[in-house]
């Protein structure tokens, strides 16, 4: 085939007579994308190459490893037969050559790559109600304790801050409640409890400091290649709700600290959001209104997000309507509902007069996929029935010794792989109480010494008359004394003489 483009990623080529490359042009990055299909159907490979193209053209990107097997990435390609098959079947065998990339490990839990934390007053009371999984009164608490610990002052960085806020915040309820709404000892025990329960599930590990600074994602290698962000997550999808909002958390940063970007001609950042039905399921109103916010302005920063889901009824028409670049995988038609998704899921691409796009949706092989994308001035291309090339990068899990090595290359060590536990509420609360404890020991010990002073019988000074006279009472007694004795004594002696 020929010299691939500078300004677009390459996918793969079309089936049929009119065998064309498709593309995904860079300009379009930030118009968002959808990735869907059956579990075995090669999402995971499409993911992977589009990681690739973007790194190649120096744009970052950020994605999730949720099974585990994206972190070959950082290791060249095997070159396994099938792969250099598909290479030579699409007229790629001249180009594909096994390439490693620049990648940088995190990990939420600091086990298998740089620890991930945030604060807890950066995270917010929303994201932290749907982490606790809070009802609406609860979440109206958990707002209160935000306000009254910003205008004390108090610094909530970790999850000990929260609890110690919360506590001494039912000390004062009485106070609170009348100035911002009922404050009940119930709800705060709630919330408590929850926090107990997200900290047995490792959750403290990420809040704290050093919090994560999300510039550091948008980073390139001294070959101007973009920096490959991998989360591990295969330990963290065991608590789906913390992975969600986590995600969300991150594009939500991204969207208050990016500025306006524009129209440019490839994007700052790409995030792929794994699972993206985790984000979706039974959040609230309140929430899906701010992913819709943050995807609908968040290409004008320059950043795009992808979705990988295996359905595209899994993500919220609100939201679909606006990823512009779709990969349709194949999808199975054994039930009624299925048979609907299929249904609106073809509705949604640019007909293709060679073929019907809600039989070929079940018809295609692995590592097979229906491709559309923006072109021109941002129209959706017409679909294309397309086969994906292989990766660059080895397909599959990493590795520990390339993990490892990557790991200790890695820039970012000394920023964040070691805790700091500033001064914030916790400690601060705590100085309080000392000092409450002390001043209340001192009034306690000044009560009994008053206390006693009041049950002694009271002493009367003596006049200066009194004092004279008790002194010449004195001196008399002491003459009078001496005087007798001299007298008793001589009686005495003389007695010896006779």
């Amino acid at each position: 085939m020929s010299t691939l483009r500078d300004d677009a990623i390459y996918l793969g080529k079309s089936v049929g007579a009119d065998s064309q490359p498709q593309y995904l042009p860079l300009k379009w990055g930030n118009r968002h994308g959808l990735i869907a299909g059956a579990t075995g159907t090669g999402k995971t490979v499409t993911l992977q190459v589009l990681a690739e193209g973007f790194s190649n053209a120096g744009v970052p990107v950020f994605m999730a490893d949720v099974k585990g097997d994206l972190s070959g990435i950082c290791m060249p390609s095997a070159n396994q037969d099938f792969l250099l098959k598909r290479a030579e079947q699409i007229g790629f065998g001249e180009e594909y050559k096994g390439q490693a990339f620049p990648v940088t490990f995190w990990d939420l839990y600091g086990e298998q790559g740089h620890p991930v934390r945030t604060t807890i007053s950066e995270m917010g009371p929303l994201l932290l109600s749907r982490i606790l999984e809070l009802n609406d009164t609860q979440e109206g608490v958990l707002n209160i304790a935000f306000r009254v610990a910003d205008e004390q002052g108090l610094l909530l960085l970790d999850m000990k801050d929260l609890r110690a806020f919360l506590n001494a915040m039912n000390d004062q309820r009485a106070e609170i409640s009348a100035q911002y709404g009922n404050v009940t000892p119930q709800s705060i025990a709630t919330i408590q409890r929850a926090l107990l329960q997200l900290e047995s599930q490792g959750g403290e590990n990420f809040f704290g400091e050093p919090a994560l600074d999300l510039r550091d994602f948008m980073r390139t290698d001294m070959d101007g290649r973009g920096m490959i962000n991998i989360l591990t997550a295969d330990r963290l999808m065991l608590s789906p709700r913390l992975y969600a909002t986590f995600l969300l958390w991150m594009l939500s940063e991204l969207f208050e600290q990016l500025p306006e970007a524009g129209d440019a001609e490839k994007p700052k950042l790409v995030f792929f959001f794994d699972e993206a039905h985790l984000l979706f399921n039974d959040a609230p109103k309140s929430l899906l209104e701010k992913v819709e916010q943050v995807v609908r302005l968040i290409r004008s920063k320059g950043v795009g997000i992808f979705f990988i889901t295996q359905n595209p009824d899994d993500v919220p028409e609100s939201v679909l309507s606006q990823l512009g670049n779709r990969v349709q995988h194949a999808l199975r038609a054994f039930t009624p509902r299925q048979q609907q998704a299929i249904k609106q899921a073809a509705e949604t691409y640019r007909e293709n007069p060679a073929f019907k796009v809600a039989d070929v949706i079940t018809e295609l092989g692995v590592g097979e996929a229906l491709v559309s994308t923006l072109e021109g001035k941002g129209q959706p291309s017409i679909v294309q029935r397309t086969l994906i090339r292989p990766p660059f990068a080895r397909l599959g899990p990493a590795t520990e010794e390339a993990r490892r090595m990557t790991r200790m290359a890695s820039a970012m060590s000394k920023k964040y792989d070691q805790a700091i536990d500033n001064e914030s509420a916790y400690e601060v609360l705590q100085k309080r109480a000392e000092k409450a404890a002390q001043q209340a020991e001192v009034a306690q010990k000044t009560a009994a010494e008053a206390k006693i002073k009041a049950k002694a019988p009271a002493s009367r000074r003596q006049t200066p008359a009194e004092a004279a006279m008790m002194s010449v009472v004195r001196s008399v007694s002491s003459s009078l004394g001496r005087t007798l004795s001299r007298e008793i004594v001589r009686g005495i002696m003389g007695a010896f003489k006779r």
